[in-house]
């Protein structure tokens, strides 16, 4: 069997004793003896996390086919953090199941693909509205004069460029003299309008 058994406390003061013994009790109960035991101890709020990744890479290796966990809860506190998960999990073929929340996803349970495609449904729905919003907030940064994306950082070279092409280098000598890229050298030089 390739099960995957994932199991999550918020803090390092809190138990997974509890979630343990029921996710075993489920496994027992379905004949799965052979599984590995995913663990982290840390916030579900948290993008990464060493046991979610290390199943995350076992699922896209192939490794996982069923996932088992105690609460969705613990595999995400985010509806779009969850949509990533289930999404990573649907594209591989790989089945959830929630033992206290009766979702099983497997091909075998026709409920609970309804299950996972409503909430992935929702989940999708929360990523139209948060890029919704953060392309509604780069307009009215724009409208108020923001300049986005990185801070520009040229201007402090500009006069260590004009100094080496003074002295008679080439643009690509300039740049490995001053461990800058050519193209850099080159828009310095161009805005300067020197050739």
């Amino acid at each position: 069997m390739n099960i995957g058994v994932y199991i999550r406390s918020s803090t390092t003061r809190q138990s997974t004793v509890s979630q343990r013994i029921e996710v075993m009790e489920y496994c027992s109960r379905r004949g799965w003896a052979d599984f590995k035991l995913y663990k982290d101890k840390c916030s579900g709020g948290k993008a990464t996390r060493p046991g979610l990744d290390q199943m995350l890479q076992d699922i896209r290796s192939g490794r996982l086919k069923t996932v088992v966990v105690w609460k969705l809860d613990r595999l995400g506190r985010s509806l779009t953090q969850m949509a990533l998960i289930l999404e990573e999990m649907n594209n591989h073929g790989v089945a959830l199941i929630v033992t206290s929340q009766g979702i099983d996803t497997s091909n075998t349970n026709p409920a609970g693909k309804l299950q996972l495609n409503v909430l992935m449904a929702v989940a999708e729905f929360e990523r139209g509205i948060i890029r919704e919003r953060v392309n509604a907030g780069l307009k009215a940064a724009k409208l108020r004069g923001v300049r986005l994306g990185r801070p520009r950082s040229l201007h402090k070279k500009t006069g260590a460029v004009l100094g080496e092409k003074k002295s008679g280098l080439g643009v690509r000598a300039i740049a490995r003299k001053l461990k800058m890229p050519p193209s850099s050298v080159h828009k310095i030089l161009k805005s300067a309008d020197v050739n």
